[in-house]
């Protein structure tokens, strides 16, 4: 039972790191701790998804079979790259979707001096209740 709990102990923490994300996002009225919380949850499911790309007993797929019959090359289980490549572009996607949300983050802080989504709100109302001047 504790092999089988150790063997897959990354599913557990980028499980737990999820949660953890989903609770950041849900509890926080700061906009800079959501877009946190946004980071930690992708992050965790980019690491779950590289642990399952992970083939048991994989090794990189270089050829190693140059000088090699092709009979033993047959018989070598190779970890595919694909989902290694596409999550480090997600992880650049990630990284400029998180700089556009801190920069508009911080032209919502220019004007309404808060970020606070409770203040910001509470601004908004007092501004539609204003008569026009």
């Amino acid at each position: 039972m504790i092999m089988i709990l150790t063997s897959k102990l990354i599913y557990f923490c980028s499980a737990a790191l999820l949660s953890l994300g989903l609770y950041i996002i849900l509890s926080s009225y700061n906009y800079v701790k959501k877009t946190i919380g946004l980071a930690v949850f992708q992050n965790a499911v980019l690491i779950f998804y590289i642990a399952l790309a992970k083939a048991k007993e994989g090794i990189v797929p270089i050829d190693q079979c140059f000088n090699q019959l092709s009979q033993h090359c047959s018989s070598i289980t190779y970890s595919s790259p694909v989902s290694h490549v596409l999550m480090l572009t997600a992880i650049v996607v990630g990284i400029a979707t998180m700089s556009v949300s801190l920069s508009i983050i911080r032209q919502i802080y220019q004007s309404f001096n808060s970020c606070n989504e409770n203040d910001i709100l509470l601004e908004l109302q007092k501004m539609e209740l204003k008569p026009d001047e």
